[in-house]
């Protein structure tokens, strides 16, 4: 991903989260000009993901997540590897958790690519966008948890979940984050949501994150969990040999994801 996509990004998490954003905070925050800003938040008009204001922009009357609706449309190569590398480690037969977010979407994405697991697998998932996915396949029995739905998100979460992932086991979870730090673990911008994740990674044999390069050496809002819940952590290549090893230190199996460009 390169530096403006990372920056647009930025700009509607941080809209998710706010609901609006200024020029010059916003200039401030990553550290670019306010004349960049202003492009930047012409381009996203453009693409009718923020309507423009005088200093800044809100987000538009849309029914999911903005980020999620750019990263989406955006398909990063890194994400397409890590979703590869993760569909790798299923085997047939097996209870297959599966997170919200725009990488375990395309977990779900890659799978749905591989006649070889589409006959024997179980999915279990809290995002219905992600069941929707598989659902078409009549060799998967997919389970949706229920829940409230986060209308910013796609993603379940209550008390409803809870109940149905304490009554289940899985052999393999794979989880969406938005941060990754080696001190302080993987956290995501959302409580119900991160205690969603950590439970259904607790609930796993095995539980491993996928998230891109670009959420290491951040922290967001609340604690999914570190090594005391997940065992690897699959990223791209292009992550710096300084944060591999790191995380490597504090732990965490990890696995680099082959995109043709990394370091």
């Amino acid at each position: 991903m390169n530096m403006r996509e990372d920056r647009l990004d930025a700009i509607l998490s941080r809209l998710d989260r706010t609901g609006s954003v200024g020029v010059d905070a916003l200039s401030r925050e990553l550290e670019v000009s306010v004349a960049t800003i202003r492009r930047d938040l012409d381009l996203l008009e453009q693409r009718r993901l923020v309507e423009r204001t005088h200093g800044g922009a809100t987000r538009r009357a849309v029914d999911y997540d903005l980020s999620l609706r750019y990263k989406e449309a955006a398909a990063t190569e890194a994400k397409a590897a890590i979703a590869r590398a993760a569909v790798d480690r299923i085997t047939p037969g097996s209870v297959i958790g599966l997170s919200g977010g725009t990488t375990t979407f395309m977990v779900a994405d890659a799978l749905s690519q591989r006649d070889d697991l589409l006959a024997d697998l179980t999915i279990v998932t809290n995002a219905v966008d992600i069941a929707n996915k598989l659902a078409i396949h009549p060799g998967l029995k997919v389970i949706v948890c229920g829940g409230v739905i986060n209308a910013s998100s796609f993603e379940l979460v209550g008390a409803f979940v809870d109940a149905v992932l304490r009554s289940i086991w899985l052999d393999l979870a794979f989880v969406g984050v938005h941060a990754i730090s080696a001190t302080a673990g993987c956290m995501t911008a959302n409580e119900d949501e991160a205690f969603v994740n950590r439970l259904m990674a607790e609930r796993a044999e095995h539980a491993i994150v996928v998230a891109d390069s670009s959420k290491y050496g951040h922290r967001s809002f609340a604690s999914v969990g570190g090594t005391e819940v997940f065992e690897a952590i699959i990223t791209d290549d292009n992550l710096g040999e300084d944060a591999r090893r790191e995380l490597t230190e504090a732990g965490f199996d990890l696995e680099l994801a082959q995109t043709g460009s990394g370091q």
